[in-house]
């Protein structure tokens, strides 16, 4: 029985090792490793990797001051652990057992006496309590709202933890908490958690902190002592002695690295490159090979963004006449070789994206809203109109009806420059930290420029971007919102009122909708797949008929180039790449040392 389940006489459920969403977990009480890895993969060994951006000024990613190192997760254990291979399903890490209330209103781990942090310390069930704490009190406000369905937690034995719950509609919060990081209170207790630091400070996980150069590496090494290395969610995973972030200022200083030996891995994400970079003398010999991973969740929405705080966003029609400049088929055809696909949802290629005309299911849910969206989105086109949206392909046309829209909404053309019935011209800036997304803007702007729309683009570095997002001092800026094929709590940091003007969300545009605040909640506290297909249709509606982003484009597939070294666990699990898998091949690493 999992352990969100109660038995059939009403008394609370005992402890079980797993803990499942939707029905049964699909590995036994008994299992000894995940089904996809090499339980006998060789150990040790490096991966160096890229990081663009710049630099790093802490090594704490929790809080909103400050730019963190690449991926200081690896340091940190968690009550229980995801199967790549199933959804919706956790396993025991820290918590060895975990029972749930049969009302839902409180969620119990038993801890493992052995689990220690990485200076030797016991990790305690008053380390659980003091991370809740914490990062609902001092960090990033996104755990705030993350963790609002947890009333408080309590340390009932040194071992035993209990959550109070206070939203038992959410299905999905006993697997949020249980994913929740543990931080050591004996270090923290004592220093400012508020304040960037650069210190190698301990976790409880696989990997520690090993070597801290901001502007050019973050190192991890493989802690020989980690605690939990034999527990089943570890068995054949974190075989790599040492995990190397090496920092570019761009991504073509990052290729040319990657294409000298310089680093080992890397996602590529630039179709030019895929398609016709690979003529170099390694990858001719075979010492370089590429990998495409179909993707298993929803393709990640990137957009451009309007900042919807700033007065000249707030018409519907300005921000559709804007997204009409974007045009797609001429960079798909001329910079990116045809390999894209445009994306249109914000839960792309899933059974949650929205298509044709709404359901009476999702009539039902935005029918106490109906006047309200209306006058939010300039029309009743949300309700009456099929998705996608219909719109001209080819650019004149689409630039006509631009100029008509923004006719419409009050602008005249006046000396080739596009005024306001004040006078004022509209003026837009993309602000940027990578330039290789330059040649993506380039080509939209000279478009809005033809209707009269004053546009620049400004580059600056990480650090200056993100104080500049945080102050919200923006147009328009480039965003990813990505999804799970289980979306939850995490929604309301991307699109509710509450976060709107919260440093540092994911809610960049600023979005205060109260239909969406409230679609939000529905989806939840869905208790079924259908209930939560359905108000994702709704809320996905709602999203693209404000015109609030500028879609991008998608693969639909994971692009990687390896130097040829590593072995890894085919076939890939089904529900995602897992690279924790991957080892460094000995022989291998040997012979491609001896042919470089």
């Amino acid at each position: 029985m999992p352990a969100s389940a109660a038995d059939d006489s009403g008394a609370p459920p005992s402890f079980q090792p797993a803990l499942s969403l939707y029905g049964e977990p699909a590995l036994g009480d008994d299992f000894d490793h995940f089904p996809h890895v090499n339980p006998d993969a060789p150990r040790g060994g490096t991966m160096v990797r890229t990081a663009v951006g710049g630099s790093f000024d802490s090594t704490n990613p929790f809080i909103i001051r400050g730019t963190p190192a690449s991926n200081v997760n690896l340091i940190y254990d968690t009550l229980m652990e995801a199967n790549p291979g199933e959804p919706f399903s956790l396993y025991g890490l820290v918590a060895e057992d975990v029972r749930i209330a049969p009302d839902r209103r409180w969620i119990e781990f038993d801890l493992r006496p052995a689990a220690r942090f990485q200076d030797g310390e016991p990790l305690t069930a008053e380390d659980v309590v003091f991370s809740l704490n914490i990062l609902r009190e001092e960090a990033n406000p996104f755990y705030r709202s993350y963790y609002a369905g947890v009333d408080e937690a309590v340390a009932m034995s040194p071992h035993r933890v209990r959550f109070t719950l206070n939203d038992p509609e959410s299905r999905e919060l006993p697997l949020i908490v249980a994913q929740m990081p543990i931080l050591p209170k004996h270090y923290w207790d004592a220093r400012d958690f508020t304040k960037p630091t650069l210190a190698a400070h301990p976790g409880s996980g696989p990997y520690r902190i090993d070597e801290v150069d901001p502007g050019r590496r973050i190192v991890y090494a493989r802690d020989p002592d980690y605690w939990g290395k034999d527990l089943p969610v570890n068995v054949g995973r974190h075989n790599i002695g040492r995990l190397v972030f090496d920092y570019y200022r761009d991504r073509d200083i990052a290729w040319e690295a990657f294409k000298a030996g310089l680093t080992d891995y890397r996602t590529d994400a630039r179709a030019a490159t895929w398609a016709i970079g690979y003529d170099f003398p390694a990858y001719e010999k075979g010492l370089v090979k590429r990998i495409t991973v179909p993707d298993v969740n929803p393709s990640r929405m990137q957009a451009f963004v309007f900042n919807l705080r700033k007065d000249k966003f707030d018409d519907p029609r300005v921000r559709e006449a804007l997204s009409l400049t974007f045009d797609f088929p001429w960079l798909n055809t001329n910079i990116f070789y045809d390999s894209y696909r445009r994306t249109r949802s914000f839960f792309q290629n899933s059974p949650m994206q929205a298509e044709g005309l709404p359901s009476d299911d999702e009539l039902a849910l935005l029918a106490p809203f109906r006047d309200e969206l209306i006058a939010s989105h300039g029309s009743d086109a949300l309700f009456t109109r099929p998705l996608p949206i219909d719109q001209p392909e080819a650019l004149r046309p689409r630039l006509k009806k631009a100029l008509e829209l923004l006719y419409d909404a009050g602008y005249t053309v006046k000396d080739g420059t596009l005024i306001d019935a004040d006078g004022a011209p509209l003026r837009l800036e993309v602000l940027l930290y990578d330039s290789g997304l330059e040649r993506v803007v380039q080509p939209m702007l000279r478009n809005m420029a033809r209707l009269g729309v004053q546009t620049s683009i400004r580059i600056v570095d990480i650090s200056q971007y993100l104080n500049r997002l945080r102050s919200f001092d923006f147009d328009m800026v480039i965003s990813q919102f990505p999804q799970s094929n289980n979306p939850g709590n995490e929604q309301r940091d991307f699109w509710t009122s509450d976060v709107a003007n919260r440093p540092q969300s994911r809610n960049v545009m600023g979005l205060e909708n109260e239909a969406v605040d409230a679609l939000v909640e529905e989806l939840i506290s869905a208790d079924s797949r259908e209930a939560l297909n359905t108000v994702t249709h709704a809320l996905d509606r709602v999203l693209r008929w404000g015109f609030y982003v500028i879609p991008h484009y998608h693969s639909g597939e994971t692009r990687i180039a390896v130097w040829d070294k590593f072995g890894y666990p085919e076939p890939f699990p089904a529900y995602g790449m897992d690279l924790d898998a991957w080892w460094v091949d000995p022989e291998r690493a040997e012979q491609l040392e001896e042919r470089r």
